[in-house]
């Protein structure tokens, strides 16, 4: 066994005995039947260890860096003022916002009421202790830690999160904005956010899901799982930003089961984070579901920008669209992982994939991988990827109409963001994002 793989196993010992400690603090909550989940997951864990670059899927993402800690969970308790808070707020959307302190829910920072009953909108802590039944039906029943490390870790420690149930013919007109804040801790914290989002029937919402911290200098892990339903006919759009301290870890899984005329639109935007690793799994499991994955994502220095994304056609009749793009200056490295898989049974199956990626640096990399794996003959899929440098002919024609080379690098820059940009449908959103990016774009 080489030094490497002593760390690896000698880490995932830790969390193992570290689970014992977790338990202890759980009091009552050891009775509910959640917690053999808990437990079944730590096993798992205990045998799956953490995934090294002989595992085809982390063969361009090295997990050293997250090794080096010791990650303790927090109860999300710590000193954070409202201002604090409210600067990660949406204008217009101040009194729509769920937040969750190094991964737990605070009621006392939250400002929405859902107004129509029924809506449930608030911590998942909370709805276990009530046993709510669509909680128990749907909880840990479609993120799979039986094969996924990180998942199993998450299971394992998950406390709290974001519970969001909408009812059967219910719009929520206006966007909802869960809002993650990771707060300095005595020890580098261990976030373990659970979520869980039922969308029923003919049901419309508007998500906002953004992670921030207080402190750039602060060290930590987010192992974040959503898993997220759409019954038939229901609308989900989710944006889903990143913005974590440069020193910050950020692992995530969300996983989507989309039932009959159901549509999801994802727009994922990573900006922040010393290494993220994000993995976005959609199954359409039923006819005539729609799919848009859209993401975007910045690196700079040497950050680690990771998206895997799985969309499984598993019947047939359904569409899916996905394109993503990338700018890496600095040392970054980048990872786009893209499979679309297509069953037998999917006839009809319509799937487009698309990704770029802008290198501005002789160090800056990207690794793309896009998959098609199809099992049906009347289907049409197609997939594309390029990585290239900025256009010298344009920039050439914009600095020949007088624009500085700095503002002409930024103008090709945001065109070339603008297709995923233009996907977000909340308009508060996409304006302070553009500007926000604008602003990065200068620097870079």
């Amino acid at each position: 066994m080489n030094t490497r793989q002593q760390e690896i196993k000698e880490t995932k010992e830790w969390y193992v005995k570290y689970f014992e400690d977790f338990e202890k603090r759980l009091n009552g909550q050891q009775q509910e039947p959640f917690h053999r989940v808990r437990r079944a997951a730590i096993s798992q864990f205990a045998e799956l260890g953490f995934p090294d670059r002989k595992n085809e899927e982390w063969k361009y993402t090295r997990v050293t860096p997250i090794l080096k800690h010791k990650f303790q969970f927090t109860d999300g308790v710590g000193k954070v003022s409202r201002n604090q808070v409210q600067q990660f707020a949406f204008p217009g959307l101040e009194d729509r916002i769920l937040v969750y302190i190094n991964g737990v829910f605070s009621s006392a920072f939250s400002t929405f009421t859902p107004e129509i009953e029924g809506v449930f909108a608030g911590g998942l802590k909370d709805a276990l202790e009530k046993n709510e039944p669509t909680v128990l039906r749907h909880l840990a029943k479609y993120a799979d830690f039986q094969q996924q490390a990180f998942t199993a870790l998450n299971t394992a420690f998950a406390l709290d999160g974001a519970y969001l149930y909408i009812p059967d013919d219910i719009s929520v007109e206006k966007p909802v904005h869960l809002l993650y804040l990771s707060i300095p801790a005595l020890a580098p914290s261990l976030n373990s956010p659970r979520n869980l989002i039922v969308a029923g029937k003919n049901s419309r919402i508007h998500l906002i899901e953004s992670y921030h911290s207080l402190d750039d200098t602060a060290v930590y892990l987010n192992n974040v799982v959503t898993e997220m339903v759409l019954a038939q006919d229901a609308e989900v759009e989710h944006v889903r930003i990143q913005k974590e301290s440069l020193r910050g870890y950020h692992i995530s899984t969300l996983q989507v089961e989309q039932t009959a005329r159901s549509v999801y639109t994802n727009i994922n935007i990573d900006l922040g984070g010393a290494l993220v690793r994000k993995n976005t799994n959609v199954v359409l499991d039923d006819e005539r579901c729609e799919t848009h994955l859209f993401g975007f994502y910045m690196g700079t220095d040497k950050q680690h920008i990771d998206n895997h994304t799985l969309i499984d056609h598993a019947k047939p009749n359904c569409e899916s669209n996905e394109t993503y793009r990338g700018i890496l200056g600095g040392k970054a490295t980048g990872v786009f992982n893209g499979k679309v898989f297509v069953r037998p049974d999917a006839q009809k199956t319509n799937a487009y994939q698309s990704n770029k990626a802008l290198l501005l640096s002789d160090d800056a990399t990207v690794n793309s991988k896009p998959e098609l794996e199809i099992y049906a003959d009347d289907v049409k899929c197609s997939h594309g990827a390029t990585v290239g440098q900025l256009d010298e002919d344009a920039l050439f024609y914009l600095r020949s109409r007088g624009i500085p080379e700095e503002k002409a690098y930024s103008i090709l820059q945001q065109a070339f963001a603008s297709d995923i940009f233009e996907k977000i449908a909340i308009e508060t959103v996409k304006e302070q994002l553009e500007n926000e990016l604008a602003e990065r774009f200068q620097q870079i």
